[in-house]
């Protein structure tokens, strides 16, 4: 269970030397390890190039792994390699994470997992033996490759049976990549026949921990609690240096943001785990720093559906044992269904992205006014040459807090505003020569219209495709895995497909009475907050600072107050678009805001296309008629 930490205290605390950690006793056989060391180098393609030195050098590791993908990325990547057939990975993997750590990989017998073969596990696998031939030594390299759906595209369209799940469409037919989310049985079969690498291309993320976890332990498929638990590992550390200090709540109280360490899982037999990190890094592993990772981009908690297991995370529990060791467990699993989760992005038109800083007085009018007008004359071009309006436009002045829609403030005196502002300009047509008109049409602007426009950042603009995401469910039976190895012949995967799915319970929560006061509280001032993607639907999560917060928290915070506070940011819809579920083992709530995101991924033209602000922006809710809940915290 979390314990309360003052927010103003929260430094010194968590900086202090706590009791030793209690030492976990597990009953195994002679060739079971007590526990087992799995670090996690990379959250995202992008993530830091130091972070794979510092676990190798100092985690203490067995496993390395590392998860590059998501559906942004594997669009990316889509892109890449349609242009060039031998990309389709991240090379990143190769030149500057693993690639500088090779021989120090194999002398300390550490394994790696890695999604980073993206849709194209091979070329990844020849560049990293490749890397280790120069290095002076070779890896044994395995590859889980299966994912790609596009061979059944054809079929697929021709049944015209599979629809979107929740809008029900029908699959487009300008399908550009299609994978299924495979789980840890295909990756698990590559470490039993010894890999000391694993590639795969799209799985879901916390398999990369979850099989070697399964394979040092013995783990069976149907030890579904233990699956549960292995599963709740990787989603800890899937994200790399989130789940230690990284873009924490109280970001203030986290020191060493240039040296943060990277999450280690010690884990144990019976599924229980201790989140850390490295000796001698900066950053912090606390109960709150795990929980909002925890709560990062799930849906219901009670029924977190994996290809392995359904889990069921409400009642997890986080206890600090020392500093930066905080003991997870709690976790529950229950049968998985007999579909995989499949992602498809299909082309849907190109879009364009303009940005022009302006300055003086009243930068935010004089900014929307340029936008404005560029837009006109454009459309009057477009009807020069017969081509159609844009398809969407969206128009945001940075620094007038729109994405706050009407809970921004009004800065300045008399509307004037800031004395600085960006304008973003972002535009979708269906036609590439449209966005060739609007891209040679922006310079115009910087003499012929308002002062103070200082130049358009990155020069002209570039159309792209906008490659929107599609994603239904299909049968597991029919997408088998391939695992593939020097020296070994090719082995089809099988995933275990079970004969009965159990229903599970929804921990969606309803508006209690408590005691009502004359005090006020912004958020902030009682929870913690994380906010993520998936698809166009955001979540946002918040665990109360006190377990005595709660109540409050379940009466004042409804689904219906969220709504109101982001309503400018939502499509129409017949149904209240979102749904709050609650977390009791971290004093937590989930909300899930459906078709939030306008679009989301490369599909929206917004500044903010994954939700990675919401959280933030709640933090300032005014909460109202609450007794004064810090006088008996003091």
């Amino acid at each position: 269970m979390l314990s309360y930490v003052r927010k103003r205290s929260i430094t010194a605390i968590l900086k202090s030397n706590q009791a030793p950690c209690v030492s976990i006793q597990r009953h195994k056989s002679s060739n079971t390890p007590q526990h087992v060391r799995i670090g996690c180098s990379s959250g995202f393609w992008g993530d830091t190039t130091t972070s794979t030195a510092q676990l190798v050098q100092n985690g203490k590791i067995d496993f390395l792994v590392s998860d590059y993908l998501s559906e942004i990325t594997m669009s990316l990547l889509t892109a890449a390699k349609r242009k060039y057939p031998e990309l389709g990975y991240a090379p990143d993997f190769v030149s500057t994470s693993i690639g500088p750590q090779i021989k120090s990989i194999k002398d300390k017998g550490v394994r790696v997992v890695s999604n980073a073969g993206g849709t194209n596990p091979l070329a990844c696998a020849e560049a990293l033996k490749a890397a280790a031939e120069k290095s002076g030594t070779t890896l044994d390299v395995a590859v889980v490759q299966g994912d790609d759906m596009m061979p059944q595209l054809k079929d697929l369209l021709k049944s015209g049976e599979i629809k979107e799940i929740g809008s029900g469409k029908l699959l487009p037919k300008s399908v550009m990549s299609m994978n299924a989310y495979f789980g840890a049985v295909p990756i698990l079969r590559a470490l039993d026949l010894g890999a000391e690498v694993v590639v795969t291309g799209r799985c879901v993320d916390s398999a990369l921990v979850l099989a070697p976890l399964m394979h040092s332990f013995g783990w069976k498929v149907d030890d579904y609690d233990k699956l549960a638990a292995g599963s709740l590992a990787g989603h800890l550390l899937e994200c790399g240096a989130q789940s230690t200090g990284g873009i924490f709540t109280d970001w203030e109280a986290v020191e060493g943001w240039d040296n943060i360490g990277f999450p280690v899982a010690e884990c144990y037999e019976d599924g229980a785990f201790v989140l850390t990190k490295p000796d001698n890094t900066e950053g912090m592993v606390t109960p709150y720093t795990a929980a909002e990772q925890l709560v990062y981009e799930i849906g219901d908690p009670a029924a977190y559906i994996l290809p392995d297991v359904v889990c069921d995370f409400r009642n997890v529990k986080m206890e600090q044992q020392a500093k930066d060791r905080v003991l997870v467990n709690g976790a529950k699993g229950y049968q998985p269904t007999d579909s995989f989760k499949v992602c498809a992005t299909y082309l849907d038109g190109f879009r364009c992205t303009a940005v022009f800083s302006v300055g003086g007085k009243r930068a935010i009018a004089k900014a929307h006014r340029t936008a404005d007008s560029i837009l006109k004359r454009i459309r009057r071009i477009f009807k020069v040459l017969g081509l159609k309006d844009f398809k969407r436009v969206h128009l945001q002045a940075i620094g007038s807090e729109s994405l706050y829609g009407d809970n921004a403030r009004k800065y300045g005196v008399d509307g004037e505003g800031p004395r600085e502002t960006v304008m973003w300009i972002a535009v979708e047509h269906d036609d590439k020569k449209a966005l060739g008109v609007f891209a040679q049409e922006l310079a115009a602007a910087g003499t012929g219209m308002a002062p103070g426009l200082t130049g358009i950042v990155g020069g002209r603009p570039k159309a792209s495709p906008v490659l929107k995401l599609f994603s239904f469910l299909h049968p597991k039976s029919l997408v088998p895995a391939t695992v593939s190895k020097s020296g070994s012949p090719d082995v089809q995967v099988d995933h275990d497909v079970p004969n009965n799915v159990m229903e599970q319970t929804s921990s969606e929560v309803h508006d209690e009475d408590v005691p009502s006061g004359d005090c006020s509280f912004i958020l902030e001032d009682l929870a913690y907050t994380r906010s993520g993607d998936k698809g166009n639907s955001a979540n946002i999560g918040v665990i109360a600072r006190h377990p005595s917060y709660v109540p409050y928290l379940r009466k004042h915070l409804t689904a219906e107050v969220v709504f109101q506070y982001f309503k400018h940011l939502f499509e129409d819809s017949e149904e209240m678009p979102v749904k709050r579920y609650e977390l009791p083992g971290i004093n937590g709530f989930n909300f899930v805001l459906t078709n939030s995101l306008g679009g989301g991924g490369v599909a929206s033209l917004r500044t903010d296309p994954q939700g990675k602000a919401f959280g933030q922006m709640i933090l300032d809710l005014e909460l109202k008629n609450l007794p004064d809940l810090k006088k008996s915290q003091t």
